[in-house]
């Protein structure tokens, strides 16, 4: 007896869709990325794209980006407020443009996967490893010390030794509006 293929509207396989929605994400292919979105949207698969988008916003994607794809979600759901046929596309594209080229980091995903799992370590064991390396004092380091402390104003740190030495300190740097006004 044969296996049941979900299909998308345009015959594709449902599951191969949706991976290589995500994939093409992970590789800022922004094109391949809006088509697979497309079809599963146009397939009525909306619910279940929004959730993928949201689990790639996590395993993904370095920084806060799962805040702009929770308020795309939320313009989405409200343009479909009361709507019979689905409207809001432009909601997943921003969405799919956004995820496609914010930095990308697995370490959401390493930690679960590859230090959790395959550790096999308890939350109490984390939390204790944890506590351990909360124990070990540091330094404070000499990058601390500008115009904003007392030691720094003391060591004759100036303002714009404070602007430049931040500016390039910045990491990954994206280019700004007003870089040209650096010291």
């Amino acid at each position: 007896m044969g296996h049941f293929v979900l299909r998308t509207k345009n015959g594709y396989d449902f599951l191969e869709v949706a991976s290589a929605l995500q994939k093409s994400i992970r590789r800022d292919d922004v094109v391949v990325a809006a088509f697979f979105g497309v079809e599963l949207w146009q397939s009525g698969y909306a619910n279940y794209l929004w959730k993928r988008l949201y689990t790639i916003s996590a395993e993904d994607c370095w920084g806060l980006i799962t805040h702009e794809i929770d308020a795309l979600h939320n313009g989405y759901e409200l343009v479909n407020k009361g709507s019979k046929e689905p409207k809001g596309r432009i909601f997943i594209g921003k969405a799919i443009i956004l995820l496609c080229e914010c930095y990308k980091s697995r370490d959401a995903d390493h930690l679960n996967n590859l230090a959790v799992d395959k550790l096999a370590l308890t939350d109490p064991q984390i939390l204790a490893a944890l506590d351990d390396a909360r124990r070990e004092p540091l330094d404070v380091p000499e990058y601390t010390f500008d115009i904003h402390t007392k030691k720094g104003r003391k060591m004759g740190k100036t303002k714009a030794q404070f602007f430049h030495d931040e500016h390039e300190a910045l990491s990954p740097r994206m280019p700004g509006l007003f870089d040209n006004l650096v010291p």
